[in-house]
């Protein structure tokens, strides 16, 4: 634990050299500290895909409690985990949440290496009862896992999130069950998912096959709004990292938005990210 403060008051000397690391927790200008940090990441030339540096995003409500999100370049995003009286103090609790896991991000500890990867496999075949041999086996889950870990390495948590990320929400979208169906590979899937990030083509098309649910099942896409809803308030208050609620909530918006403004929504354009597009590799 001392070796960890340690390292922490060290990356703050070095990112943020103007401000007392014994202080910046407390600092009350956090928000500010937080647009500090990032753009001295960014003169570093920190490789996230992602433009821009950090936004908020206030929840609309007549009164407290209040609710703000902060989303971090790269796409990483963090909320406000106390019960605030106020917009601004749920705009710095957010940016202190996300400021703390900013900084942990610097620590070495946080980047994956071949120690890291080896250690994350070991976990992962523990929790799967599958064995150290799926690990080179890219049709398992954890040989899939094994994959991307691999691919990328030297990279931190927080870019690695950003990948996680789209699988989780292809998986919740049912669209890695319809690859497996074409008898596209995990290596495949991973390698042209990897080239993508997650922008608002790829969020229309996930909601164009939620639009595609609901006319199947009626419904489901107010359901699956609720439960969604209800995953990153509770996320939230446990501080943890929300994307993956988070872009769930904003994609089943965007298809009852679609919805109620156009009965009869279009068929998917040509551009839009397909399965025919993947599969092409066979």
């Amino acid at each position: 634990m001392d070796r960890t403060l340690e390292s922490l008051r060290h990356i703050i000397a070095q990112t943020l050299p103007h401000r007392d690391p014994a202080l910046v927790f407390k600092d009350l200008n956090v928000v500010s500290i937080l647009q500090e940090f990032w753009e001295s990441k960014q003169q570093q030339r920190a490789t996230f895909s992602s433009e821009g540096l950090v936004v908020y995003e206030s929840m609309p409500s007549s009164g407290p409690p209040f609710v703000s999100y902060v989303t971090l370049p790269g796409g990483s995003c963090f909320g406000n985990f106390q019960c605030c009286l106020s917009r601004a103090e749920a705009r710095r609790d957010a940016a202190k949440v996300a400021l703390i896991n900013s900084l942990f991000n610097e620590l070495p500890s946080r980047r994956i290496t071949k120690e890291f990867i080896m250690e994350s496999v070991q976990e992962a075949v523990a929790s799967t009862s599958g064995t150290l041999d799926d690990a080179d086996d890219p049709s398992t889950s954890v040989g899939a896992y094994h994959y991307m870990l691999e691919s990328n390495m030297g990279k931190t948590m927080l870019e690695f999130q950003e990948l996680m990320t789209i699988f989780q929400l292809l998986h919740w979208n049912g669209s890695l069950k319809a690859l497996r169906e074409t008898k596209c590979s995990r290596q495949e899937v991973i390698s042209y998912y990897s080239q993508y990030s997650l922008d608002e083509k790829m969020r229309s098309h996930m909601a164009l096959d939620w639009i595609m649910k609901e006319r199947e099942s009626p419904g489901i896409l107010s359901q699956e709004l609720r439960t969604a809803l209800g995953q990153l308030e509770e996320a939230r208050k446990a501080g943890q990292e929300l994307r993956f609620y988070k872009e769930k909530k904003e994609i089943l918006s965007l298809a009852l938005t679609q919805i109620y403004s156009d009965p009869d929504p279009s068929s998917p354009s040509d551009d839009q990210l397909s399965l025919t597009a993947l599969c092409g590799y066979h």
